[in-house]
Formats: structure tokens, C-alpha cells, sequence
């Protein structure tokens, strides 16, 4: 191994290197592309540090002047980026490195002048060095070597694009390193496309996976699923612990719990920005925050030294989560738990979920009260300051102290002062209990009482809802003192309480009015109430809809034989003036060629041409447009059906009046929803005056037509006519 990195490994305490490690830096594999797999806390940053040295250092372990950067290491998330950075800045301290991160959410000016200023080393997530590069401040012509740090996480994310961008442009000679925890067959791909025969190396069969983890599945209640979290935490005391959760809303609802609950918490998830996830990061490696409660953000790379335990409060959606979240503790030969909380619902999406992971879990009931109250006397005994020389100011007041206490209540002061210093344990419930519901608390019997009577009632539009607060404010009464309300036609009853009778009806005075005219009787007994009246007039039948009885007596029988002809307004049946000789069909039954036909205007144009044609505008006379093209003051008022041989009158006007199937015209030849006529010029025989029994028209009375409007034309909003597209 190279000297600077072997002294730096030494000043860190690694005795030996953990399996991936040794992998890698096997000397037949110095220039030859990787594809690493390998489980969570290996070491594998640690790995591909020592993996790429012999391409970046000279004989004497030393890089040279800062330039163009020699290595490039990718990361899915920032916090793994950054990690990666302080890795590799001890590793590489006495080879001269100088490394710099490209990141988001961090000003990308000062990561532009650091590049200029020259960086041996880059590290950096997808989308930000993609810019870089784009922008031309990330100059990869030098570049011997590429890692790409969970690989499968970034494909994941959506980076494939990004990823195949900067494997395009990096030199073609250089090394090409992958390292993920899992290959699935994108990574695979991924390697043939841009790997020159990468070597497979893999640790994952060479130990049991997380071998130095303890999976433990809570049972709990469902009520109790955050209960469970605080007595967990109580009881290990775990000097840092990660509590992880699957969207913000609930990540923010559990770190202000734990918050009022004592614990010093600190949160992590995709809102924050990135000073605000460092600084959360830093608060747990410095001791200041003992919890952290994060979404699936901090699954990836985050090492904490001192993370003993890991709590799932809801669980991963699938088994890569469930390992990589676990991977945060028992790394690097330490030891961890991690714990999920599995309410009744969830017992069978548990299950599954380790089975596919391939891991044993111990099924166990969230510690009790007794049992974390039990854990903190142990923990109490074993404290080192027992051991502790005792100084001459502490031995004078210990003296004074027993002086005037005794040595029990000495002891059970300090048990005392130690559990305050916690927060309390929470009392579960058995996992199979379901939430009390809170019972229904009776109304108690209103007691003794007396009716009064109000003089507005249903006809009046009076409402419980508004006497009862009309008799607390003008009647000084509390709500309590009230009872029913029974509100009658024309009055309406209150039942008081019988105490507050008197003073009520005394502090009306003389009058005995409350407001706006409404005044208070008393009334001796129980006054008689009478049922509100039915919504229909008679009884309402029970039987079928058929057989009730009409208003207007049975039905009358349909007669046999032949409908009588329907009539037309002026007496006569149908077809009895020309046109359709079926003049006896029932209402409803017309088609358009046995509706009666008068004399219709006629036109120049042969008669199955419409007379607008389907000509452009600019191809056909003005005089093609049966109602021409003139306003309407030129041509005068004097609107004439045009004839033959006629022009500029307004075509589809009735003949005669009435010649409409159901009446008077509407317009457009007496078809109903037609353009309503304009009216006759002179000469012309007058139309038949509008039926105000006719519910069908729509007209306005004499004297009463809406402004703008034409004698005749609808108001505004009823029946219009159709419209009618030009050609």
C-alpha cells in the first residue's frame, strides 16, 4: 500500500481493512474498471479512496501542483457528497489533495472560483456538475478517474441522463469505478455501455448480511405506534439515534413531540435547505442532538459514529429501503439495532418485507414503563462517577448533607433527580387493544320546570337556533336553565327551569317583552302541541304510485280505435288547408315533411338550394344573401318576404299569421325556435296578437319591453334563435 495513505489509515485507528477494502486494492486490479457490490457500512468510501490512488499519485505517494482535476466522485445526495469530501480529505492529507465539492443548494460562484483556483479531487451530485460542465467551469479533459457512489440510488433518482452526459464527456482512457449495494440490470447496462471490461467484485456472500445488526419488530397497538417510539428511545439511551419516517408532514409532527417531550432533536428532509441539513448533521455528531428525525433522505451514506439505534415509525416501501436505512448503524464493526414499529394493520406487510430482505427479525412487545424505569436504576449504578475521587468540596458537603438527611433519603432525593432529568415513560397498551372510545355521557333529566310561551311561532319564520339566544341576552338566563323548545304556528313554548321562573318574567317588567315586540306568557300545565301539518294535502298512500288516488278522479280509459285529429288554432284539423293529408297523427309524431305547408316565400335560386350557397363571399351578388347586405336605415323599415323577382327582404316569414304548427309565428316560417319575425311594414296584413295564455311564448307586455327591445323579440336570456354560420 502507499505510504501517505497507509500512515493516514494508522492515524485513525484502522488496523486491518474490512473485506471490500482488501478487494479492491488488489494489486491485479490497479488499472482495471470495477463493478463493486457491497452491503451498507463497509467502508466502501474508504475503498474506492484506496482503489484510485495508484492512478492519481506518483512513486512517492504525492500529487503534484493543483490544475485540472484528476478524479471525479459522484453522489446521489448532498449529505453523501459532503461525507465523501471529509473522507477523502484525511485519506489523501499527506498525499497534498486538494478536494472540492459541487453541490446543490450551495452558491455556485464560490465553487466556480474554487475550481479555478485548481482541485485535485471533485466531489459532487449529478445535477450540479452537469452545470459545471455545461457552463464551462468544470474542465474533465485531465480526469484518470470516475466513481460513482450508489449507483443504483442514482438511477433511482432519475440521473440516468446526467450520469451517461458526464460518462460521455470524461476521457475515454480513463477508469470507470461503480459501486452499489445492489446490481440490478440498469447498473449492469449501465457498466457494458461505459466500462472497458470491469472486473465484478463482491463481499455480499462473504458474511451474512448485516451481521452486526439486531432486527428487532415491535407489536403495538395502533394508538400507540408513537407511544412505542418514546419508550424505545428511553430505554436504550442511545448516545445518537435515527428515527426515520416516509413524508415531512410526519417528520414534522414527531420532531415537535419529542421536542415537548425533552429529547434533544433535530430533523432532516428534503424542505430544508442545505445549512440547515449540515447544521442538523453536525449537531448529532457533536453531541448537541441526541435524535434525528428524517425521511429516506439520510438512507443513503449518512454516518453518524455514535449511532447505536435506528427506529423505522413507519415502514419502508420496500427492502432496499429497509437495508439502507438500517445500514446507518452497526458500521464498521460496531453494533446497532434496528427496530420497526409494526401496528396490528401492518403485521403482514412486515413480514414480507424481511422475508424478501432475507433477514431474521425478533418479534417483541415495545418496553413498558416498569421496564425503562427498571433500566434507568441500572444505568444509575453503573455510572462511572461512582468511581470518581471524591474532592475535599464535595467530601464537606456530602458530611453537611447527611448531617441533616438521612442516607435513604439522600439516595432516593438523587433517583428522584436523575428521572427528572428524562422524560417520563409512556403506558401501553396491549398490542391487540383497540382506542377506548369515550363514552356518551346522559343528559340528565331536566329537572322541576315550567312552560312559557312565546308570541312568535312557525308562521312568523321563528327558530330554536335563534330564541335560545334571544332569551339568554334579554332574559338573563343561562343555557343550562333552558329546556325544549317547541315552536307552534303562531306561538312558541320554552321550558325553564323552575328556580329561575320568577326572576325571568319579573326582570321583563310590566310589559314582559324580550325584543322587537316579542313578549313571554306564562303558561299553567303542559301546554298541548300540535303536529306539524303534512307536506301534502290528504293522507299519503303506502301502495304503489298507480294506485293512489287522483285528484280528479280514476283515469278515464284511451277509447278505441282511431286518436281524434289534433286541431289547429283557428278550429280546423290539420291538413284540412292543404299540405300533409295526414292530418290525424298524435302530437310529437311529426317528421318534417307532415308539418303543414303554407306559401313560402320563393327565391331566385332553384328550390333545394340553400339560399346562402356554399360560395365564397367574394364569388355570388350581395343579392345571393336572401336579407341582402344593406343596414337597416338604408333599405327603410319596410321589411318585405321576398318574392319573385324581389330582393332585400327577410326570408323565412310566414305568408299568413297563424300559420305556425302550434299558433302564432315564431318566426322562420312558424318553426318553433325560430328568429322571431320583425314587424310588418305597411301594407303588410297585421299578425295575430300574442296569447298571454300561450305559456310557450315568451313576449313583453305593452309599455313593459326591456330596453333595446323590438315589439315581438324575447327578452334577453330566453329562447334564441339558432346560430347560423356564414359562409
Amino acid at each position: 500500500m502507499i505510504q501517505t495513505l497507509s500512515d493516514a489509515l494508522a492515524e485513525r485507528g484502522y488496523d486491518t481493512l474490512t473485506p471490500v477494502q482488501e478487494a479492491v486494492t488488489n494489486p491485479d486490479l490497479q488499472t482495471s474498471d470495477l463493478l463493486v457490490s457491497a452491503q451498507t457500512g463497509s467502508g466502501k468510501t474508504v475503498g474506492f479512496g484506496l482503489a484510485i490512488a495508484p492512478t492519481l499519485l506518483d512513486e512517492a505517494g504525492m500529487l503534484g501542483e493543483a490544475s485540472l482535476p484528476l478524479a471525479l466522485i459522484v453522489a446521489p445526495t448532498r449529505e453523501l457528497a459532503f461525507q465523501v469530501k471529509r473522507e477523502l480529505e484525511w485519506l489523501y492529507a499527506k498525499a497534498g489533495a486538494r478536494v472540492v465539492s459541487c453541490v446543490g443548494g450551495m452558491d455556485m460562484r464560490d465553487e466556480r472560483r474554487a475550481l479555478e483556483r485548481g482541485a485535485h479531487i471533485v466531489v459532487g451530485t449529478p445535477g450540479r456538475l452537469v452545470d459545471h460542465i455545461q457552463r464551462g467551469s468544470f474542465d474533465m479533459s485531465a480526469l484518470r478517474a470516475i466513481v460513482l457512489d450508489e449507483a443504483d440510488e442514482m438511477l433511482d433518482l432519475g440521473f440516468r441522463e446526467d450520469l451517461e452526459f458526464m460518462l460521455g464527456e470524461a476521457p475515454e482512457e480513463r477508469r470507470t469505478l461503480l459501486f452499489s449495494a445492489t446490481v440490478p440490470p440498469m447498473i449492469a447496462t449501465l457498466a457494458q455501455l461505459y466500462q472497458r471490461d470491469a472486473v465484478r467484485v463482491t463481499t455480499i456472500s462473504e458474511r451474512s448480511q448485516h451481521a452486526d445488526i439486531t432486527y428487532q419488530a415491535l407489536r403495538v397497538a395502533q394508538h400507540d405506534a408513537e407511544n412505542a417510539i418514546i419508550n424505545m428511545l428511553r430505554y436504550h439511551d442511545a448516545q445518537n439515534a435515527i428515527v426515520f419516517a416516509n413524508t415531512r408532514a410526519t417528520v414534522n409532527r414527531l420532531t415537535a413531540r419529542f421536542s415537548n417531550r425533552g429529547f434533544a432533536v433535530v430533523c432532516l428532509s428534503g424542505e430544508l435547505s442545505q445549512t440547515e441539513r449540515s447544521h442538523a448533521l453536525q449537531a448529532m455528531r457533536d453531541g448537541r442532538a441526541k435524535v434525528c428525525v428524517a425521511t429516506d433522505v439520510a438512507a443513503r451514506g449518512i454516518d453518524l459514529p455514535n449511532l447505536e439505534l435506528v427506529i423505522h415509525a413507519e415502514l419502508p416501501s420496500n427492502t432496499e429501503g429497509l437495508l439502507h436505512r438500517s445500514g446507518r448503524t452497526g458500521r464498521a464493526g460496531r453494533k446497532g439495532i434496528s427496530a420497526l414499529v409494526v401496528p396490528p394493520k401492518l403485521t403482514k406487510k412486515a413480514e414480507r418485507l424481511l422475508k424478501w430482505a432475507k433477514v431474521t427479525a425478533e418479534w417483541i412487545e415495545a418496553p413498558s414503563a416498569e421496564e425503562i424505569l427498571r433500566r434507568d436504576e441500572e444505568r444509575l449504578l453503573a455510572d462511572p462517577t461512582w468511581s470518581e475521587e471524591i474532592t475535599e468540596d464535595e467530601a464537606g458537603f456530602a458530611a453537611r448533607l447527611l448531617a441533616e438527611q438521612s442516607p435513604e433519603t439522600v439516595a432516593a432525593a438523587y433517583l428522584r433527580l436523575y428521572r427528572d432529568r428524562h422524560s417520563a415513560p409512556e403506558e401501553l397498551s396491549a398490542p391487540d387493544a383497540r382506542p377506548e372510545r369515550p363514552e356518551r355521557k346522559e343528559r340528565a333529566a331536566f329537572g322541576p320546570s315550567r312552560w312559557v310561551a312565546l308570541s312568535v311561532g312557525r308562521d312568523d319564520r321563528a327558530e330554536a337556533r335563534w330564541l335560545l339566544p334571544l332569551l339568554c341576552r334579554a332574559g338573563g338566563l343561562d343555557k343550562d336553565a333552558i329546556g325544549a323548545i317547541r315552536v307552534q304556528d303562531s306561538e312558541t313554548f320554552v321550558e325553564l327551569s323552575e328556580p329561575v321562573v320568577e326572576g325571568f318574567l319579573g326582570g321583563l317588567g310590566d310589559g314582559s317583552t324580550l325584543e322587537d315586540g316579542v313578549t313571554v306568557r306564562a303558561v299553567e300545565g303542559t301546554p298541548e302541541f300540535a303536529s306539524r301539518p303534512p307536506r301534502r294535502d290528504g293522507p299519503r298512500s303506502d301502495g304503489p304510485r298507480n294506485d293512489r288516488p287522483r285528484k280528479d278522479g280514476p283515469r278515464k280509459p284511451r277509447p278505441e280505435g282511431d286518436a281524434p285529429a289534433r286541431k289547429r288554432p283557428d278550429g280546423e284539423a290539420w291538413g284540412a288547408k292543404g299540405g300533409s293529408a295526414k292530418g290525424d297523427k298524435p302530437k310529437g309524431s311529426f317528421k318534417r315533411d307532415d308539418r303543414p305547408k303554407g306559401d313560402k316565400p320563393k327565391y331566385d335560386k332553384p328550390r333545394g338550394d340553400k339560399p346562402w350557397g356554399d360560395k365564397p363571399r367574394g364569388d355570388r351578388p350581395k343579392s345571393d344573401k336572401p336579407w341582402g347586405d344593406k343596414p337597416r336605415g338604408e333599405g327603410g323599415k319596410d321589411w318585405k318576404p321576398k318574392r319573385d323577382g324581389e330582393g332585400g327582404g327577410k326570408p323565412f316569414k310566414s305568408k299568413r299569421p297563424g300559420e305556425g304548427r302550434d299558433g302564432p309565428s315564431k318566426g322562420f316560417g312558424g318553426k318553433p325556435g325560430g328568429r322571431p319575425a320583425r314587424p310588418a311594414a305597411q301594407g303588410d296584413k297585421p299578425k295575430r296578437p300574442a296569447n298571454a295564455a300561450d305559456t310557450s311564448q315568451r313576449f313583453d307586455p305593452t309599455g313593459r319591453a326591456s330596453k333595446g327591445a323590438r315589439p315581438g323579440k324575447p327578452r334577453q336570456g330566453g329562447m334564441q334563435p339558432p346560430k347560423r354560420g356564414k359562409s
